[in-house]
């Protein structure tokens, strides 16, 4: 039996009402406006330019793991930006509004500063759902997506439209979030909900079901891609590419995806009795009516810290291929490296209640969990001085991605030994819930948009075919980390001083000192944004005079960095025979970096299809319909993507064959168009392999022909 709601509700549009469009907001209406005009402006430009064929082709119907990737990391973009833009009226609210007595903005209708408690709660919620799910995942898994099928050999990934799919569920959550933002309102009660808060008693607004469904989306999304990857791993390697030869980002891609696996349905499943008590009248989280408040509690986060450690190794893996090819040396210590990969992972599993040390759990428990939280610290551990070991005696050159790679490992430390703090359980009782743990957490999630600005710079050429500015790189970098100094450094200090987090009204004076200094780094946040827009717009300015080759650095040393720049849609002509750990630097010692087939092969490939958009476009609608209660609309988009999978699923995909001739002329004039040398080459180590293999398995016995057998 469906709940009933307060406030009107009609069979056509359910709970939606003009009254839920906020036109009278003082800032959401100037911002709808603006969002219209700018929106028009670029499909104006679009239609002018008659881009939305190229568009439609080459973009929204790909199935290319490149673009995919491509899209993800401008998804994750554009929500780091919503979430950097909440992150700043939080900051500024409680500049405006810290100290005593009557200081709001009355426009505003604000008692304190210039938001109201329930609009900060929204903006704060919303925040930190964009910045873990929504900008953090997306970038991890867009640069997953292009460099972990080159890295181990791979056409695309396993499952092409599986990839797609994902992808356009993963933007239909980020779209109903930003939605919310003009119709309706958003959850209040925190990114990760609180029980009972989140029950319909509570919250009979429709922003807890924004919330619901946003997420449900994203992890249904995330869910999809981890089973492709994994696959992937497993099924899609080149010849020769054995487990001890998997370059360290793909061990981390397979360690990450191992925990989206088995801990997204876990979200999935808390939030589907979520919204069974707010759809359907059960109460498996109100106590007065035989429910538990702590289950929610418990779900929750039996997902949400394996998720930290989802988004974290990744970043990981990139510091690990990032810092050897700076330091001209092999990675120091590769076995210990993976096994600590997998030693994180694995104790991931068994820390989530330091969550919540204050329940009353008992002593026994709380020490559990505590020695559970410090062994992270050991894997933890390995990686940093491996790292370093690496660094020890190398040739480092200081670019522009060393510097935020070298950024992210100081940001670990800082994280990791904050985060070894809160983990006894006494220091936890005296800061929990302080802004002591927030900026903890974000010492730890911008260690991860260090290594991924990092990885950017690193791989852009070898996606675009051109380097990255790399003056506009440094000074981004550097403003990037005045603003975190400026703002978190402050944020330990208020911890200490007693400051709560989701503090609208911050009402002691003392900490008014420390609240500008947090909005003087904001500013200087927003420096360095600009300067990330100049970065891109003089590196594509200036892109005929960066073009690199295959080998953009000269130093790179596993798989991605053979095939051409701009990478093919094909990935490579022939799929390579691995002979040794760092492939490409092998090949560079032993003089066969520039072998090129003798002769190709015909490649079949997938077609592309807009049924994942399709099926996007509807749990987009699924989600908003059952947000508002539109059960008609509701049924049809279900209807709809049901009927879109098994039509998907009968119809199928026979895909195309690119004939050997045509690899060869593409291929031919790929080489054409890069530079000759393709870097500045510095001889580096490499391994020695057995029996070599000089491109592909395809071509061996052809080139042992005229060469002779060769072991090294």
């Amino acid at each position: 039996m469906l709940v009933h709601v307060p406030g009107p509700w009609s069979p056509l549009l359910g709970r939606l009402a003009l009254s839920e469009i906020p036109y009278k907001n003082l800032i959401l209406a100037p911002l709808f406006v603006l969002i219209v005009l700018v929106g028009l402006a670029l499909v104006g430009w679009i239609t002018k330019r008659g881009l939305w064929g190229y568009l439609w082709r080459e973009w929204f119907t790909t199935v290319d793991h490149k673009k995919l990737g491509i899209m993800y990391i401008f998804l994750g973009l554009v929500m780091l930006f919503r979430g950097f833009i909440d992150g700043l009226m939080i900051r500024t609210q409680q500049m405006l509004a810290v100290g005593p007595g009557d200081n709001g903005i009355k426009a505003m209708g604000a008692i304190h500063g210039y938001l109201t408690p329930f609009h900060f709660g929204q903006i704060y919620s919303a925040h930190g759902l964009i910045m873990i799910l929504l900008a953090a995942t997306p970038l991890l898994v867009g640069l997953m997506n292009i460099i972990v099928p080159l890295q181990i050999g791979a056409r695309d990934m396993a499952f092409p439209y599986l990839n797609a799919l994902g992808f356009w569920i993963t933007a239909a959550g980020a779209a109903l979030i930003m939605i919310s933002l003009f119709v309706g309102d958003f959850s209040h009660n925190g990114w990760f909900g609180y029980a009972p808060i989140f029950e319909m008693s509570y919250s009979p607004g429709v922003g807890v079901d924004y919330w619901i469904w946003t997420l449900e989306l994203i992890a249904l999304g995330t869910t999809l891609g981890s089973i492709n990857f994994l696959a992937t791993v497993v099924k899609m390697r080149a010849p020769g590419m054995t487990w001890g030869r998997l370059p360290v980002f793909t061990w981390s891609a397979v360690s990450a995806n191992i925990i989206a696996l088995t801990s997204f349905p876990c979200l999935q499943v808390a939030l589907a009795l979520v919204g069974a008590d707010r759809y359907l009248g059960t109460h498996f989280f109100t106590a007065g009516f035989g429910g538990n408040l702590m289950l929610y509690t418990n779900l929750f986060w039996l997902w949400g810290h394996p998720e930290v450690y989802f988004v974290i190794l990744p970043a990981f893996g990139m510091l690990g291929e990032i810092i050897p090819t700076f330091s001209e040396k092999p990675l120091f210590g590769y076995v210990a490296m993976v096994l600590a990969t997998f030693a994180i992972a694995g104790v991931s599993w068994i820390v989530w209640l330091h969550h919540f040390f204050t329940m009353g759990m008992g002593p026994y428990v709380s020490t559990e969990f505590s020695v559970a939280t410090m062994l992270v610290g050991i894997p933890t551990g390995v990686k940093v001085f491996n790292w370093a070991f690496t660094m020890y005696r190398g040739r480092i050159s200081y670019t522009a991605a060393m510097h935020w790679a070298l950024g992210a490992l100081f940001l670990l430390l800082i994280g990791g030994l904050t985060g070894m703090m809160l983990s006894i359980p006494a220091i936890n009782y005296m800061v929990h819930n302080s802004v002591f743990v927030v900026a903890h957490f974000h010492m730890m999630l911008l260690c991860i948009v260090y290594a991924v600005f990092g990885a950017v710079i690193y791989w852009w050429p070898k996606v675009f075919g051109f380097r990255l500015n790399e003056a506009w790189g440094k000074i981004m970098f550097w403003l990037f980390s005045a603003g975190t100094a400026l703002v978190f450094i402050p944020m330990f200090m208020l911890g200490f001083m007693g400051e709560t987090r989701r503090l609208d009204w911050p009402f002691d004076p003392h900490w008014a000192g420390l609240f500008d200094i947090q909005e003087f780094g904001i500013a200087i946040y927003v420096l360095s944004v600009v300067s990330f827009v100049v970065l891109l717009f003089v590196s594509i300015r200036d892109r005929a005079k960066e073009r690199v080759g295959a080998d953009a650095w000269g130093t790179s040393r596993s798989l991605e960095w053979l095939t051409d720049s701009p990478v093919p849609f094909y990935n490579f002509a022939m799929v390579p025979e691995i002979n040794a750990r760092d492939e490409v630097a092998w090949r560079r010692e032993h003089g066969f970096l520039d072998i090129r087939p003798d002769h190709y092969k015909a490649i079949h490939m997938p077609n592309n299809t807009p049924v994942a958009l399709y099926i996007g476009a509807t749990l987009f609608l699924l989600g908003f319909a059952l947000t508002w209660r539109i059960w008609w609309l509701s049924g049809i988009a279900l209807l709809a993507t049901v009927a879109l999978m098994i039509w998907r699923s009968a119809k199928g995909d026979p895909g195309y064959v690119i004939s050997a001739e045509e690899i060869a002329r593409l291929d031919r004039e790929a080489r054409q168009k890069m530079p000759v040398d393709g870097g500045d080459t510095v001889p580096v180590g490499g391994f020695a392999g057995g029996q070599i293999m000089a491109y592909s398995r395809e071509v061996s016995d052809q080139d042992r022909s005229h060469r002779g057998p060769k072991s090294w």
